[in-house]
């Protein structure tokens, strides 16, 4: 996972308008030019900077393809390049911030994404059909939580270590996007991944493994994404 560091941050914003592309957004008229919007990215985010009303300005917005919707930041400065800078070091913050709000998980230990970061995550990830029907089942069984069958019927695994696998795969996908290159300090959570997306239950039998039980941010994610 990427550290944030003020080095790094420089970094990526030394080439600030590399492989950027132009984007008319007005017609010429004889007293003005077109207004010219750039079109680039950092980390996750597409940025869209430019100058507005004689303010220079940058906005960062989800990076297409996504179903995600929204302004997510935004910064001015005296020059484009001041503006776009100072955007990152917005994006930078808001990521500091997320991190440091994020519940720790009494059972794994793990910090765990907000409601918020899970919805922006699942809206930008390439899950697959199965895998959605296996997460909407967890969430749909909240606190009780399912046996390994129960959900790998749901996604229509024909195997459990299948379906773990794939339980597995979504965990990493959504902590993969959550630690774009953005300064996020999401930690690996467990060598499969699997911890990011819940937790087993306490079982009543030695040789019985307990349920999967999906954490509360998620469930609530997976109601709300599109």
């Amino acid at each position: 996972m990427t550290q944030y560091t003020a080095t790094n941050r420089s970094e990526a914003g030394r080439d600030l308008f590399k492989a950027m592309s132009k984007k008319s957004k007005a017609k010429e008229t004889r007293k003005e030019a077109a207004l010219t919007i750039r079109v680039g990215e950092y980390g996750r985010y597409q940025i869209k900077s430019g100058r507005v009303a004689g303010v220079y300005i940058a906005r960062a917005f989800p990076m297409p393809p996504t179903k995600a919707r929204g302004l997510i930041a935004e910064a001015t400065g005296e020059t484009e390049a001041a503006a776009i800078t100072a955007l990152h070091s917005a994006i930078d913050a808001r990521e500091v911030r997320r991190n440091e709000d994020r519940r720790t998980d009494p059972c794994t230990g793990m910090p765990v994404p907000s409601t918020e970061e899970y919805v922006e995550a699942l809206n930008s990830v390439n899950l697959k059909r199965p895998q959605r029907a296996m997460l909407m089942a967890l969430s749909l069984a909240e606190a009780d939580g399912l046996a390994e069958i129960k959900f790998a019927d749901a996604g229509s695994y024909k195997s459990l270590t299948s379906a773990n696998r794939a339980l597995a795969s979504a965990g990493r996908m959504i902590a993969g996007y959550l630690s774009s290159e953005t300064g996020s300090t999401v930690p690996s959570t467990s060598s499969d991944g699997s911890a990011l997306i819940g937790y087993r239950g306490a079982s009543g039998h030695d040789q019985k493994p307990g349920n999967w039980i999906m954490h509360p941010e998620l469930c609530a994610a997976i109601r709300n994404a599109r």
